[in-house]
């Protein structure tokens, strides 16, 4: 099969070409870098054409509030505008676990708003929502910090390696369209505070933590559902413990 995966060059996209590529598909990575943009539509029809699925694992460049909303919509609505008329027969998005339930993040907003796009779209479809990336558990510390202390949550975390989320994408990819959503998270579920805190006591990092259920995750409150899958997702194999033992900076 013919699959283009749009944001095929970063973390996750690149990997999953790679994957797909080594399971005999014709794997398309479509980005800026391959004469692609999706805010444009330059280069869509042309990488589309004989496509039978789109994959979109394409970020942002700024997470400001209405610029985020911007590129998700804009972007989507192009992909799936070009997909239509290539008549592609499957449309497969990662999105976030938790999406729905924090809507005052501008993030989230823009997530939802996408995935209303893909639902609307009249293109069989799969949502993937994963839980947060362990490669993104040290931004997550910094994003916390109020007055030299990282403020984190001590509710249930279940942060997923980029490697499992390419795994377990890939799989989703090949399986025929759910017409929903479908969860992906890591293997363990842990109070945030407490992972953040073995991490950065890991990599030597003395910043003192403020831990507590009313402490805010990026602008929300959370609760006990908010960052966890839930019965029936998928999960990946590669414990905290792993990942940080393959990370090439350590303590």
């Amino acid at each position: 099969m013919k699959i283009v995966v749009i944001g095929g060059s970063g973390r996750i996209g690149s990997q999953v070409v790679n994957k797909l590529t080594q399971l005999g598909h014709e794997a398309i990575a479509a980005s800026p870098s391959s004469g692609v943009d999706t805010l444009t539509g330059e280069g869509l029809d042309q990488v589309l054409q004989g496509a039978d699925i789109t994959v979109d694992v394409a970020n942002a460049p700024s997470f400001e509030d209405s610029a985020v909303m911007n590129f998700f919509k804009t972007s989507t609505a192009n992909v799936l505008k070009a997909a239509l008329k290539a008549s592609v027969k499957k449309h497969v998005a990662l999105s976030i676990v938790g999406v729905e339930r924090m809507p005052d993040n501008g993030y989230f907003r823009a997530k939802v708003a996408q995935e209303t796009l893909i639902r609307n779209s009249g293109i069989p479809f799969t949502i993937v929502h994963a839980t947060q990336f362990m490669e993104f558990i040290g931004g997550i510390a910094d994003a916390s910090m109020i007055n030299g202390e990282c403020h984190l949550s001590t509710f249930p975390f279940q942060p997923i390696a980029a490697a499992d989320v390419a795994s377990l994408l890939t799989d989703i990819i090949l399986e025929p369209a759910k017409n929903g959503v479908v969860e992906i998270g890591g293997p363990e579920k842990v109070a945030m505070s407490e992972l953040i805190g073995k991490y950065l006591q890991l990599v030597g990092d003395k910043r003192p933590i403020v831990a507590g259920p009313d402490e805010i995750y990026w602008g929300e409150k959370i609760d006990s559902h908010t960052l966890v899958t839930s019965e029936g997702a998928r999960l990946g194999t590669i414990d905290f413990k792993t990942w940080f033992s393959q990370q090439p900076v350590k303590a």
